[in-house]
């Protein structure tokens, strides 16, 4: 989640500054920006894990631009097979976690932060959408089950590769935002049956292992409460060779005139904006998060003005 701050200059398209980093398991990585024991009828997921990343599935050449409730019985017959992440007995601890780091607020707070996101980042999104396009192409008959972590309003559903086998999950810690990413499904012609909204966040993650085809993330890792955690739950549910689509907001670089203003800024976004860091270092978090290989790049908006420079990429488990 962010608060958009938005420039008077017009809208242009993002530049492209840095290319990416390959990695391999056992090395450092190069180019750095900067059990769950399931319960028993649930414990099997999907054994086909012959799909592994090759440097086609990365795309080289890509281009891109940045009531509460809780499923029990329902969880197990979802379209996902879901279950606790950090617990071996409950399907309530991710709840717990849930209730931990984003405690339970008024529902006209929760309700006004969402309304006041799927209105407010529309030029945003208007900036964004062909690098978005290329990003999410990755996808299209690569995968059939994806989760996306914050979902928010869902302005992302417009980019998957719609059909009746394309099954979407999407994790967000405020309810508010599952009317709104319901419409934004429906409006891009998801399959009602095919979409599922879960109130939970990414620290915990309510899907068994090896579970999901692809995870995608769009400003999510800058506000929330453990990075590494979030990615490590990632890299859980991912089944061996799948994707991971980000795009992330990050800190300037040191020293510079954007990195100090973004410093004297962040107590004050952390407070208005769900959480949301100005000064992360995500780009580091996920190259030290130790997928099999990455590619990660940076590019500027420019109608964003302390919500810059932005990394976006694909990382393969």
């Amino acid at each position: 989640m962010i608060l958009y701050y938005s420039s008077r200059s017009p809208l242009s398209s993002l530049v492209t500054l840095t290319a990416c980093a390959q990695l391999s398991p056992n090395k450092t990585p190069c180019g750095k920006v900067g059990k769950v024991t399931p319960p028993s009828d649930l414990s099997r997921v999907d054994p086909d894990v012959s799909n592994r990343c090759s440097s086609e599935s990365l795309a080289p050449g890509l281009s891109c631009s940045c009531g509460r409730r809780i499923f029990i019985k329902a969880a197990a017959t979802s379209l996902l097979p879901i279950f606790p992440a950090n617990s071996s007995d409950s399907l309530l601890d991710y709840t717990a976690m849930l209730k931990k780091i984003h405690p339970p607020r008024p529902d006209w707070y929760e309700e006004f932060y969402a309304s006041v996101l799927d209105t407010s980042m529309k030029s945003y999104e208007a900036e964004i959408a062909g690098y978005k396009s290329e990003l999410f192409a990755n996808l299209r008959g690569k995968a059939r089950k994806v989760l996306e972590i914050g979902i928010g309003t869902g302005p992302n559903l417009r980019y998957y590769d719609v059909d009746d086998v394309v099954q979407v999950f999407g994790v967000d810690p405020n309810s508010k935002m599952e009317k709104y990413a319901t419409a934004a499904a429906v409006e891009a012609g998801l399959p009602v049956p095919n979409f599922k909204f879960i109130q939970a966040v990414g620290e915990a993650l309510p899907l068994a292992d090896a579970s999901v085809d692809a995870i995608v993330g769009t400003l999510v890792l800058c506000s929330v409460k453990d990075v590494d955690l979030t990615l490590k739950e990632v890299k859980r549910v991912l089944k061996p060779g799948g994707l991971y689509l980000f795009v992330e907001h990050v800190a300037a670089k040191e020293g510079t005139t954007l990195r100090f203003i973004q410093s004297i800024f962040d107590p004050l976004q952390q407070t208005l904006a769900d959480g949301c860091h100005l000064t992360r270092e995500t780009g580091k978090h996920i190259s030290d998060a130790g997928f099999s290989s990455l590619k990660l790049s940076m590019a500027f908006l420019s109608s964003a003005s302390l919500i810059n420079p932005h990394i976006y990429g694909i990382a393969c488990k």
